[in-house]
């Protein structure tokens, strides 16, 4: 079974006082005490992100790491990837990010983890990733599309409702054609893909949702998709 569970935004480094995302990815996997890789690449590998990524998932019930590629901290990067159950892509900057795991070879190391059923996951930049093609906003600048791995179809706009413009922006990139049909969801929000088919949405805030984004003749439809809140206890493991 083949599983991506992207975030709009939230779990540890969005939301530090509220995991419920972050215990859901980790309940996904049939071990008591799963391997979590966290890969911070698209923020240069922030010390204080990882930083934050330790205390957070040492509270969990996992076994955390991280994987450098500005200071590498491993022998062989595909047995080191391919050795966890989970693989956890931070935020930060997607186009940088993607040029660097191409250029280490990490993207096709990724793909492989994905078929064996590796699960991965992330927010921002590590939801965009996964998709053919990821919504992303450079500084002082309009969003643009970019090429992801191509694990999903489609484009995916996560923080959708970040900022006043997200929605707008992202529905008309997909009503010029510069955009393909995809899913959008806000912080807080996790779209989980098994077989690269959409299972469920997931959220760790109650008024957090999803949607499906599509053109429409000369339209721009956009379909909120159902949402199970994992407040409720026990929710997550469900």
């Amino acid at each position: 079974m083949k599983q991506i569970i992207a975030m709009g935004g939230g779990g540890f480094s969005m939301e530090p006082d509220n995991l419920l995302l972050d215990r859901y990815v980790l309940a996904q996997v049939p071990t008591e005490m799963p391997k979590v890789c966290f890969i911070p690449t698209a923020s240069g590998d922030a010390d204080n992100y990882i930083e934050r990524f330790y205390h957070s998932f040492r509270t969990l019930p996992c076994r955390p790491s991280h994987l450098s590629l500005f200071n590498p901290n491993f022998h062989e990067l595909a047995s080191y990837v391919l050795e966890h159950d989970i693989i956890y892509v931070g935020g930060g900057n997607t186009r940088n990010m993607l040029v660097l795991w191409r250029e280490w070879g990490l993207d096709a190391i990724l793909k492989e983890a994905y078929a064996r059923g590796v699960i991965l996951t992330g927010l921002s930049a590590g939801s965009n990733c996964w998709f053919a093609e990821g919504i992303t906003d450079p500084i002082n600048a309009p969003l643009y599309t970019l090429r992801g791995l191509g694990l999903l179809e489609g484009s995916h706009c996560p923080h959708y409702d970040g900022d006043s413009e997200r929605r707008p922006s992202y529905q008309r990139l997909i009503q010029s054609g510069e955009a393909q049909s995809g899913y959008a969801a806000d912080d807080g929000a996790a779209l989980h893909f098994i077989d690269e088919r959409l299972e469920r949405v997931v959220s760790s805030r109650e008024t957090a949702r999803a949607y499906y984004v599509k053109q429409e003749g000369n339209m721009v439809n956009e379909q909120e998709m159902p949402t199970e809140y994992l407040g409720d206890e026990g929710a997550y493991l469900r």
